[in-house]
């Protein structure tokens, strides 16, 4: 099976020049010093460098291993992970470097790498802790602590030569680890000599529904949701804080396929499903995301429709 994402992807028929990331200014840059500049770092690392890697998942659904590749194409990066054991199953994605946030009328809109690791240093603690060695490389290894209940944990182990993540550990909020990703062989990564292209500016799209509470720093991220396996009445947006992620759903509840509603366990994520009156109809909201059950119920519940006058808030 192949599943392919475009996600961030400029729609056919947009002919306007994007803006672009040089990725040959990597290599002009100071070495990081502080435990931000590292995440940063990594972050634009990902779309800069070359390279084919083979790795291991560990989860609650067991150990996978993958066959990774990263490269790009005339400024769209390709990322294809292909599973070596279990179901023969395929993830490629084609894209560009996602902004921020929506565009509100002309106000700048950063580009991820450089915006999240700004908006990140009010919501996780962030260190180093010295250095290690994996997959014959030496890593530095980041630790990426939050300030809150409202999010998990992360490990990084840091390549000190390309800031590539070699290793990352997710750890719940009891300071559990919930999913260990490694990297056992980075063949010969290489910087990208040219430019990688940033995603055009979109407008926020205007809903009749929205989440009336969200953890702190949770911004609506402007990806396309529309896909041709739903119609127009399930409404689908992204929610993040730069490491953790939550999508939420919304339809009408219709036919014999609903979920029930409650907590349901999804490998290493969760998703709170409920149906509530929303808009003169029974709907289905389901939230999920790598976060802790509880934030994504409370999500769930706050859901409002703006024509309605109850007031459904918990």
């Amino acid at each position: 099976m192949v599943v392919t994402s475009t996600a961030l992807a400029q729609p056919e028929g947009d002919n306007s020049q994007p803006e672009r990331f040089d990725c040959r200014t990597l290599e002009e840059r100071a070495s990081p010093e502080t435990a931000l500049e590292w995440l940063e770092r990594s972050f634009w690392a990902n779309h800069c460098y070359e390279f084919q890697a083979r790795a291991v998942r560990i989860g609650v659904d067991g150990v996978r291993s993958l066959a990774l590749s990263h490269d790009v194409v005339e400024g769209v990066e390709r990322e294809v992970a292909r599973f070596l054991d279990g179901p023969s199953v395929v993830f490629e994605r084609r894209g560009r470097i996602g902004r921020l946030s929506w565009a509100e009328d002309d106000a700048p809109v950063a580009s991820s790498p450089a915006g999240i690791a700004k908006h990140l240093d009010g919501l996780y603690r962030l260190q180093l802790s010295g250095e290690d060695r994996l997959a014959n490389r030496t890593t530095l290894r980041l630790d990426i602590e939050p300030l809150d209940g409202m999010r998990y944990g992360h490990r990084f182990w840091l390549d000190s030569a390309t800031s590539l993540p070699l290793k990352q550990i997710l750890l719940d909020e009891q300071g559990r680890v919930v999913e260990t990703f490694q990297i056992t062989e980075l063949h010969q990564p290489q910087l990208y000599l040219g430019e990688v292209d940033l995603d055009r500016r979109r407008a926020r799209p205007q809903d009749p529904w929205h989440p009336a509470w969200l953890p702190t720093g949770f911004i609506p991220q402007p990806v396309e949701t529309l896909s041709a396996r739903h119609d127009e009445d399930v409404g689908h947006r992204v929610y993040s804080d730069g490491l953790a992620t939550l999508s939420l759903f919304l339809e009408p509840v219709e036919g014999p396929d609903q979920l029930i509603p409650g907590m349901h366990r999804l490998g290493v994520s969760h998703a709170a499903v409920r149906h509530r009156e929303l808009g003169g109809r029974t709907r289905q909201i389901v939230v999920m995301g790598e976060l802790p059950p509880a934030v994504l119920l409370r999500v769930a519940d706050s859901v409002e429709w703006q024509n309605d006058d109850e007031d459904e808030m918990p």
